[in-house]
């Protein structure tokens, strides 16, 4: 199969996204597609094969506020001849927004299917930074492109049922896998454990983007619980407020790897209190590692945790409730190892290959489907 792959972020930005896309390009190599990647440039060295695929950038720009996201520059034309010259089966779409709306015009003036990932709740977003009047335009933009999409994929029933009652049609389930084998409970280290929280004998840990989307300064609620560190990984621009807001917190930076796998486990609880995750993959990664979970009862964490099970779902907003759920697990030994156990055994299944097989499913039906131009978009530009 050839398939294109746009993608609205990609190395060397490590997100949700790229992780996604670096897991599937593994895959199509593995199977021997011929995969083509169309990503924004970037200012680092970056390599032009990422796992057997060709990788074209375009120029791009600084996000505002956030220089490490690149946004690229240019309108359909280009986009629509790179995909003329490549000829795909299908046409992926990464998270599509800036240059994925490019790509879904170009690949429906071309008559080639495309799948579209959703994935970032930009609507949310813009609510969330106090931008009401971009949100409506935010949504005007995704049911712009999904409507144009072949087919539209979701990774939560939330997503789902959010799409459709946007109107937007042919939208599809499709969840994410995990590496079951790099995050696994055999990777706790005292080590981390002793250089992280040396005076205490339990740690409350939360791995993410430190922005105000992920709502990490709810974490404050947690600080004072006797005996308890928390431990939190990852960057963004919230760093410096959150180090303030949280003084006995500890704040380890981004870690990838190995060191983030023993990161993961080597926590007794993981807690998530963003409310605008699609999906949330840290909790899946977090449950494969022997590590109970409290999150916010919104979004993708609702198909991920079983609440009195693997861990427990709070009220969105009611912080009363999230620290009462951590007390009750942080203060309960045996029940923290029964919900750690089932949390394990829970995610068990969700390789990469077996998503990855669905998702070469949805890309058969797409092309089955094939792709219908519709009158406004014959000859774009």
């Amino acid at each position: 199969m050839k398939i294109a792959i746009i993608a609205e972020s990609f190395l060397p930005e490590m997100n949700g996204v790229t992780h996604s896309l670096l897991k599937i390009l593994q895959y199509l190599d593995a199977r021997g597609d011929d995969v083509l990647v169309i990503a924004p440039s970037s200012t680092q060295a970056v390599p032009a094969v990422v796992e057997g695929a060709r990788v074209r950038r375009l120029p791009a720009v600084p996000l505002a506020g956030y220089p490490n996201i690149r946004v690229a520059l240019g309108g359909v034309r280009r986009i629509k001849t790179l995909l003329a010259e490549f000829e795909p089966d299908v046409v992926h779409l990464a998270s599509p927004f800036v240059l994925g709306w490019r790509a879904v015009r170009a690949a429906a003036a071309l008559g080639i299917p495309s799948v579209a990932i959703y994935q970032t709740d930009v609507p949310g977003y813009a609510g969330k930074y106090g931008l009401p009047y971009l949100e409506n335009w935010a949504w005007q933009r995704v049911e712009r492109i999904h409507t144009t999409a072949t087919t539209t994929l979701a990774p939560s029933t939330d997503s789902v049922h959010k799409l459709r009652g946007q109107g937007i049609p042919r939208v599809e389930l499709w969840r994410r896998g995990v590496d079951t084998d790099r995050f696994h409970p055999d990777k706790r280290s005292i080590a981390f454990r002793n250089k992280v929280a040396p005076n205490s004998t339990k740690i409350i840990g939360y791995v993410g983007r430190l922005a105000l989307e992920k709502q990490v300064q709810d974490l404050s609620v947690l600080a004072d619980i006797p005996d308890t560190t928390v431990v939190i990984v990852g960057e963004g621009p919230q760093r410096a407020a959150l180090e303030a807001a949280l003084p006995r917190a500890h704040f380890t930076g981004f870690l990838g790897g190995e060191d983030l796998a023993s990161a993961m486990a080597s926590f007794d609880l993981f807690v998530h209190p963003g409310e605008l995750e699609t999906f949330c993959q840290t909790i899946q990664e977090a449950m494969a590692s022997g590590v109970p979970v409290v999150a916010t009862g919104r979004g993708g964490p609702v198909d991920l945790v079983d609440s009195s099970h693997t861990g427990w779902l709070y009220t969105p907003g009611n912080l009363n409730e999230l620290r009462e759920y951590a007390l009750d697990l942080m203060g309960d030994d045996a029940k923290r190892a029964a919900f750690s156990a089932a949390a394990f055994a829970q995610v068990q299944g969700r390789s990469w290959s077996v998503v990855v097989d669905q998702l070469m499913e949805h890309y058969r039906h797409a092309i089955a489907a094939g792709a219908a131009v519709p009158a406004e978009l014959r000859g774009t530009k």
